[in-house]
């Protein structure tokens, strides 16, 4: 079985910095794509950041110049490195993987982490 557990999240002041990682575990094949979404009260799941295997990524234009993600193939983990924060990025941020489980199908499937409540606020 196929887990992504996220840590991190938290209270911050606006202009603060956070770090978020998500490690995948169990029966895994490989992982391809790597992202990291977030759910606002009232709003739609949005993606924030997104990582390939091969390390190209892509960014929310609101996240741009402020978020950085990055991957550790070897942990399986990805990280989001959350730099000037500001009170609208407030939400529960999710982390998503495309993984090719080890036993029972060679597609990829799409996995959800818990998710992990980020606060901005003074």
């Amino acid at each position: 079985q196929v887990q992504l557990v996220e840590s991190g999240g938290g209270l911050v002041q606006p202009g603060g910095s956070l770090r978020l990682s998500c490690a995948a575990s169990g029966s895994i094949f490989s992982i391809a794509a790597m992202g990291w979404y977030r759910q606002a009260p009232g709003k739609q799941r949005e993606l924030v950041a997104a990582i390939t295997s091969g390390g190209s990524t892509n960014y929310a234009d609101s996240v741009k110049g402020r978020f950085t993600i990055s991957r550790d193939n070897a942990k399986r983990t990805v990280y989001l490195q959350m730099n000037s924060l500001k009170p609208e990025d407030t939400a529960v941020y999710y982390c998503n993987a495309d993984i090719r489980p080890s036993t029972g199908t060679i597609r990829l499937l799409n996995y959800w982490g818990q998710g992990t409540q980020v606060t901005v606020s003074s």
